[in-house]
């Protein structure tokens, strides 16, 4: 099984960071599982979503489609920036063909610099997984900046213990639909 990290944002770091901190639970507690963090930071080349089939778009863009499509299951993050998920992250879902994460389990996390924009994950994230007839995570992680150090270190204890909690929650679903 693999589990892609997906994190949603051309800057910062502390989606990436909490993205990575629930991939290394996951191989820490379920080494047999491959984890792979895509950080969008380092594909500049995604081109915008005009409805092309996959191969008419350009290699950076092929390839983060293409490791969403062959990955069995996701926990994906967003910083929340004007009370919604970012461009780009929209713009990759909308890249997906449905048919590609049908019936894949899905875990979310966001982040934001105040505890107001928590219920983009209900609002926004959610409904985008039910769209595609993916399977939502009951937990989701909400991570602001008091939870981080100087260093953009999760510090929070409650924090890494809602994370760890994800990836359980992930591997459980993933390995109970494959089973």
């Amino acid at each position: 099984m693999k589990l892609i990290g997906l994190s949603g944002s051309l800057i910062g770091s502390k989606t990436p960071v909490g993205v990575d901190a629930v991939l290394q639970f996951v191989k820490n507690n379920h080494p047999e599982i491959e984890v792979e963090l895509i950080d969008l930071r380092d594909y500049k080349g995604i081109e915008f979503c005009d409805g092309r089939k996959l191969e008419d778009y350009n290699e950076d863009t092929q390839s983060v489609v293409q490791k969403l499509i062959d990955a069995d299951f996701y926990v994906i993050g967003t910083p929340i920036y004007q009370s919604s998920l970012t461009g780009v992250l929209k713009n990759v879902f909308d890249l997906l063909p449905v048919q590609s994460i049908y019936n894949k389990v899905m875990g979310f996390l966001a982040t934001g610099g105040t505890y107001q924009h928590y219920l983009v994950v209900e609002n926004q994230l959610k409904p985008i997984a039910g769209f595609f007839r993916s399977y939502v995570a009951p937990s989701y992680v909400y991570l602001n900046s008091d939870h981080f150090d100087a260093e953009n270190n999760i510090k929070d204890a409650e924090a890494l213990s809602r994370l760890e909690k994800l990836a359980e929650e992930l591997v459980f679903m993933q390995t109970q639909l494959k089973a």
